[in-house]
């Protein structure tokens, strides 16, 4: 299959499966502009776990069809050539993080497009030891607040996986200052996720910033503790 026809096998499914009526309910989930076609999560995912096992293209042809897509900007599109991508991950190298890299500065313009990065393709290049955490410092002051998003967000997986959480916190720490309340959600939620597994690192790390860091990260970091216990790092007057 070409790239060509690779996006017109996305689009067309895309325009037979469209409803208006429930693309604008989808709006009330995104604060940024949203467009798309009304598709549902299963027809999505349908439609790209029957292509991926349809099998007839390669890696390097998604790649290369994505920016098509996103440029676009129909949010379908733009999910299906994620989770296409994410399905060929055996194929993955470092070339590919570099690809992935390049489309914030035209799309990933949402938190849900950023969280299928961060939850899905990212955590696969240290999952499978394609890259090392180091690797993601560029994105730590990128321009585009969802490419920030992204680090945190990703080491949930990596943290659950090796258990040792002090040197992804060390590592996303530079983010507790970050001016965009989208990011403030992924590290916070980061936290949480990090609190889960070793309260007595986490907690020393949020007392030396709950005056200082956006009260967001903090509330979220803090979601799953006692409410005695979230009191302990409630912001000083």
């Amino acid at each position: 299959m070409t790239t060509t026809e690779l996006v017109q096998e996305i689009r067309s499914y895309c325009v037979a499966n469209a409803d208006a009526e429930r693309l604008q309910k989808s709006q009330h989930y995104f604060k940024e502009e949203f467009i798309g076609y009304g598709l549902t999560a299963p027809q999505v995912h349908g439609k790209v776990k029957e292509m991926l096992k349809r099998g007839d293209f390669d890696l390097p042809t998604v790649l290369e069809a994505a920016p098509i897509l996103m440029k676009n900007g129909m949010y379908e599109e733009i999910s299906m050539a994620l989770l296409l991508i994410d399905g060929l991950w055996k194929q993955f190298t470092p070339a590919t993080f570099q690809s992935i890299g390049s489309w914030f500065s035209f799309s990933i313009h949402n938190w849900a497009h950023a969280d299928t990065l961060g939850m899905f393709l990212l955590p696969r290049f240290l999952d499978k030891k394609i890259l090392e955490m180091i690797d993601f410092s560029p994105w730590l002051g990128s321009p585009y607040k969802f490419q920030r998003r992204c680090v945190p967000v990703t080491l949930i997986k990596h943290i659950k996986k090796t258990k040792q959480v002090m040197p992804s916190i060390l590592f996303v720490e530079k983010l507790m200052l970050d001016p965009e309340r989208e990011v403030h959600q992924g590290i916070g939620w980061f936290l949480r996720e990090a609190w889960k597994i070793s309260p007595s690192e986490v907690e020393p790390f949020l007392e030396k910033w709950k005056n200082t860091a956006p009260r967001l990260i903090v509330q979220y970091a803090c979601e799953k503790m006692t409410a005695e216990n979230k009191l302990r790092f409630r912001r000083k007057k």
